[in-house]
C-alpha cells in the first residue's frame, strides 16, 4: 500500500495555499467554514432572534401594561381595603399591632449606625415594637460598636435586640430563619427586614400595615428602593437606570396584575403566619428573598408592591462589589427555577394564567434569556457574523428591536436618558457576569451557593486620608488581583478584530458599535468603573 502523507489531505489547488503556519491555519478555516462554522453561526443566529423577539415582546407586554395601570387602574389603598393607623383613646396602644423589625448585618462598620438609627425611629408605639439586629460579625470591634449601639437605644426606652449566632449557617436567610425562633416573637404579627444601609422613613409602618391587618389574604408589603449615592459616579447611575426600571415596570406589573411580584429581600413587610405557611426562610439559593416569595405566592397569598413608599439605600459603587452582586442575583434565580420549576407545575392553588406567567414571563424570560440574549448576540454572534459574511443577521434584528427594547428600558429613569447608550454598552459587558453565573445556577456549578455580602462604603472614603499607607509591592498585587479583569479584556481584543475586520471589508458598518463596545471592555478589564478605593 502506498505511504499516505499528511498533506495527502490537503488539495494544493486550493487558492491562496502556502506552506507557513499562517497559510495552513486559513486554509483550515477555509475547508470548516462551509460545512460546519456557517450553519453552527446561522442556528445561532436564529437562537437569538427567536431570544430577542421574546424579550421584546416581554417589554412591550409589560409597557403597554403600565402604561394602562398608570391610566386606568385605581392605586392600592383603593384596589384594597386600607384605613389610616390612628391613635384609640379607648384601647390606647392596643390598637396597633406588635411588629418586628428585623436588620441583618454583616461586619457593617460605615452604616450600621444609619439603619439601627432609622429604625428607632420609626412612628410606631414602643411597646408595640421590637427591633431585632441579627448581627453575623466577624469582626470582634465592628459587634462591640454594633452591640454599644444597640445599648445606646435601649437605655431610651426603644425595645432593640442584639441577637448573635455561633456560625454563619444559612448567612443572612440563616440570620433571619433563626431571628424569628425567639419567644419575644410569638407576640408579634407582621415582620418587617430592613438591610443594614436602609433608612425607612418615619411613616413606613403607618403606611404599610394597613394593607395587612385589612386584608388578610395579603401576605408582603414592599416598598420601592431610592438610593442615596446615585450620583457618585457612572457605575451607580448604571445601577439607578436599571434598578428603576424593576420597580417602576416589573414589580408594578406583577402587583397590578397577579398580585406577584419578587419580594426584594428588603424594605419590606411579611405577614408572619404567611412565612410560616410557606415553609419558612430556607438557604438552598443565594436568593432566598425571592424562594419565599415563590412559595408563598404558590400558597395564594398576595402582595401589593407600594410605588410612593420609598426607602433609600446604598448602591455598591466598586467594580468589585457589584460583580458580586450581579453574580449573587443572577446565578440564584437560574438554580431556584431548577429547583422549583416542578413545584410550580404541579401546583393546585393558583390559575394556570398565573403559573404561566411565573414560568414563562417571571422566571424564563427575565432570569434566563435576557442574559443570554445580551450576551451570545451581542457580544458572539454579531461579531462572528462579520468574520463569516455567508451568514446574515438581519437589520430588524440587529438594530430595530434592540433600539426599542432600549427605549422601552429607559423609561424608569427619564433623568439618565441622555446616558441610554453608554448603559447599553456597559450592560453587554455585565451580560457576560450575568451569564456565567446563571449557567452555574442551572448547572449547579461550584460557585452555585457563594454568598459575598455587597460592600457598604457609607463615608468610608472621606476617612481614608487618615489611614495607614501599604507598602507598595502589596500595593501593586492588590491593583493587580482586584482590578485587572482578563475576561474582559480577551473580549476587548476579540471585538477590536471584528471591528477592524467589518471597517476594511464590512458594509454595515457594525465596527463603530464594536469599537465603543472595545472601549467599554477595556475600560472594565482595567478596573476602572466605580468608585477606585484607595489601599487601605
Amino acid at each position: 500500500m502506498a505511504e499516505v502523507s499528511e498533506n495527502s489531505f490537503i488539495p494544493e489547488s486550493i487558492p491562496g495555499y502556502t506552506a507557513d503556519m499562517a497559510g495552513q491555519i486559513g486554509l483550515l478555516w477555509e475547508l470548516i467554514k462551509a460545512p460546519l462554522i456557517v450553519p453552527l453561526l446561522r442556528i445561532s443566529v436564529y437562537m437569538c432572534l427567536a431570544m430577542s423577539i421574546m424579550v421584546f415582546m416581554e417589554r412591550l407586554y409589560m409597557g403597554v401594561v403600565i402604561i394602562l395601570v398608570k391610566i386606568f387602574w385605581k392605586k392600592p389603598e383603593k384596589r384594597y381595603k386600607w384605613e389610616s393607623m390612628k391613635d384609640d383613646l379607648e384601647m390606647g396602644n392596643g390598637a396597633f399591632p406588635m411588629v418586628l423589625v428585623q436588620i441583618p448585618m454583616f461586619n457593617e462598620k460605615e452604616v450600621y449606625k444609619i439603619s439601627i438609627g432609622a429604625a428607632c425611629n420609626l412612628s410606631w408605639p414602643a411597646d408595640r415594637l421590637v427591633i431585632q439586629v441579627l448581627d453575623d460579625s466577624t469582626d470582634l470591634l465592628i459587634k462591640d460598636m454594633v452591640e454599644k449601639e444597640c445599648i445606646r437605644w435601649a437605655s431610651k426606652g426603644i425595645n432593640i435586640r442584639y441577637q448573635i449566632r455561633e456560625t454563619r449557617g444559612g448567612y443572612k436567610a440563616g440570620a433571619l430563619k433563626e431571628g424569628l425562633k425567639h419567644d419575644y416573637v410569638k407576640e408579634c404579627d407582621y415582620v418587617v427586614i430592613f438591610d443594614a444601609d436602609f433608612r425607612p422613613e418615619p411613616d413606613f409602618l403607618r403606611r404599610s400595615v394597613p394593607f395587612l391587618i385589612h386584608n388578610p389574604d395579603v401576605a408582603l408589603v414592599q416598598g420601592r428602593w431610592r438610593f442615596v449615592n446615585s450620583d457618585e459616579c457612572l457605575l451607580t447611575r448604571m445601577q439607578e437606570m436599571s434598578l428603576d426600571y424593576h420597580f417602576t415596570v416589573e414589580q408594578e406589573v406583577g402587583s397590578s396584575t397577579h398580585a406577584f411580584f419578587g419580594f426584594n429581600g428588603t424594605g419590606g413587610i411579611w405577614r408572619i403566619s404567611a412565612i410560616n405557611e410557606a415553609g419558612g426562610w430556607k438557604d438552598r439559593t443565594t436568593v432566598e428573598d425571592m424562594d419565599l416569595a415563590i412559595r408563598a405566592g404558590l400558597k395564594g397569598w398576595k402582595f401589593v408592591y407600594l410605588g410612593d413608599l420609598q426607602v433609600k439605600s446604598e448602591l455598591p459603587s466598586t467594580f468589585k462589589a457589584f460583580r458580586f452582586q450581579q453574580h449573587r442575583w443572577s446565578c440564584g434565580p437560574a438554580n431556584l427555577f431548577r429547583k422549583m420549576l416542578l413545584d410550580i407545575v404541579l401546583n393546585k392553588k393558583v390559575s394556570l394564567y398565573k403559573k404561566f406567567y411565573v414560568i414563562y414571563s417571571f422566571f424564563f424570560v427575565r432570569k434566563l434569556v435576557a442574559h443570554f440574549f445580551t450576551f451570545f448576540f451581542y457580544c458572539v454572534v454579531l461579531p462572528l457574523s462579520i468574520l463569516v459574511p455567508e451568514v446574515d443577521v438581519p437589520k430588524w434584528g440587529a438594530i430595530y428591536i434592540p433600539c426599542i427594547i432600549t427605549a422601552l428600558n429607559s423609561v424608569g429613569t427619564p433623568r439618565s436618558f441622555h446616558l441610554l447608550f453608554y448603559w447599553v454598552l456597559f450592560e453587554n459587558v455585565m451580560s457576560f457576569h450575568r451569564t456565567k453565573a446563571t449557567f452555574i445556577g442551572l448547572l449547579e456549578a461550584k460557585r452555585v451557593n457563594e454568598w459575598v455580602v455587597t460592600e457598604k462604603l457609607g463615608d468610608a472614603l472621606k476617612n481614608k486620608s487618615h489611614s495607614k499607607t501599604v507598602a507598595p509591592k502589596k500595593q501593586l498585587l492588590k491593583f493587580l488581583g482586584d482590578r485587572i479583569q482578563l475576561h474582559e479584556l480577551g473580549f476587548a481584543v476579540f471585538l477590536f478584530i471584528c471591528g477592524c475586520y467589518d471597517f476594511l471589508y464590512g458594509k454595515n458598518c457594525y465596527f463603530i458599535y464594536l469599537f465603543l463596545q472595545v472601549i467599554t471592555f477595556t475600560i472594565a478589564g482595567f478596573g476602572y468603573i466605580g468608585t477606585i478605593v484607595p489601599s487601605s
